[in-house]
């Protein structure tokens, strides 16, 4: 028998054995992983939300300050339309990071505790293992999450602004002062969307992990 398969044989007796003297602690373990799990996908589903209203947002400010434009009223409308479409996709996705981060606080946690409660050395030392590479997958997650977060929160600001002063000034000379502020904010919005894509990878990756734990602990 191979190494992995007799480590697949083993971490599986284990979880049998222990289920039986664990039964409300295994519960509560299935629960957390599972709000893990529900955490992940919900981020997942946020950054894709906010990548595409990232783009919405970029394009009607794109139209509304190119030379020429033909219905500065029109395309000013469009775009404030998106500016309170990305308010909210950036208040959802500032609150969806926040539980993901608690989440995986509580469940890794709560593993390390649990694990503590093996009697058996081996299998004390393969929980470990597992919680191990899980939480290092996951703790990537709050690494390329550096800096995303108040990015979001600042290109927000700047759009509010770019909106308001072409709000109170949509004339040729408004729109002709406030482009390179504006073409500045769509550069920062395509790397932020980069940003949140790197995110988004590492958030599958942890998705695919979290998925091969099964129920739970």
């Amino acid at each position: 028998m191979t190494l992995p398969k007799q480590v697949d044989r083993l971490l599986v007796t284990a979880i049998i054995s222990s289920f039986i003297g664990l039964v409300g602690c295994q519960r509560t373990g299935m629960e957390r992983s599972n709000e893990a799990r529900i955490s992940l996908q919900t981020m997942d589903e946020e950054i894709t939300s906010a990548i595409l209203q990232l783009d919405a947002t970029g394009t009607t400010l794109t139209n509304l300050i190119k030379p020429g434009q033909p219905d500065p009223k029109k395309a000013l409308h469009a775009f404030s339309e998106n500016v309170t479409q990305i308010i909210a996709t950036e208040t959802k996705f500032a609150r969806h990071a926040d539980k993901l981060s608690e989440r995986g606080t509580d469940y890794f946690e709560e593993w390390q505790k649990e694990g503590t409660e093996y009697k058996n050395p081996q299998i004390q030392q393969l929980s470990e293992n597992r919680r191990s590479i899980v939480s290092g997958v996951y703790g990537r997650i709050a690494h390329q999450s550096i800096g995303v977060t108040e990015a979001f929160k600042l290109y927000v600001s700047n759009v509010k602004e770019i909106q308001m002063f072409l709000s109170n000034d949509l004339s040729t000379n408004g729109m002709t002062a406030i482009a390179p502020t504006a073409h500045r904010v769509i550069t920062d919005g395509d790397s932020l969307k980069e940003a949140m894509q790197n995110v988004q990878d590492v958030i599958q990756s942890a998705r695919r992990e979290m998925a091969q734990i099964g129920s739970g602990m």
